[in-house]
């Protein structure tokens, strides 16, 4: 006897292991804080997430890379890539302290591109951080 079986029309999927929890506490978004980016669908800003990784890492030299893929809304992997950039280009610098890394940012490094060559990651980074 042949017994036919029934394939689910919907399977679970995955979630990634940086993803937010659907439940997280986000904050209510009123019409009034809906950004302009929102309300065309357009999803860039004005900063890289090579900088949002540099100044998370400013405010706390310490942060666990997961913690900076939450934050910037990256996978970890591509924030350990921006890391190996920013190292390979002499912008940090990491010193393990026990099972943690310690990221020194060298603020004396110019910015890369010509247009702002004649500002230093300091400066920027003092500009981003100014009346937080």
């Amino acid at each position: 006897m042949k017994v036919n079986r029934v394939k689910p029309l919907v399977t679970a999927r995955k979630r990634a292991r940086t993803a937010l929890p659907e439940d997280s506490a986000q904050p209510d978004r009123t019409e009034a804080a809906v950004t302009p980016s929102e309300t065309t669908g357009s999803h860039w800003t004005f900063l890289t997430n090579h900088l949002h990784v540099l100044i998370l890492l400013s405010r706390n030299p310490s942060v666990v890379l997961r913690n900076v893929a939450l934050q910037v809304k990256i996978t970890e992997r591509a924030v350990q890539r921006i890391i190996a950039d920013l190292e390979s280009g002499g912008y940090i610098e990491r010193e393990k302290v026990g099972r943690q890394n310690h990221y020194r940012i060298r603020l004396d490094q110019p910015l890369r591109h010509a247009i702002g060559s004649h500002l230093n990651i300091g400066d920027l980074l003092t500009l981003v951080n100014e009346g937080r």
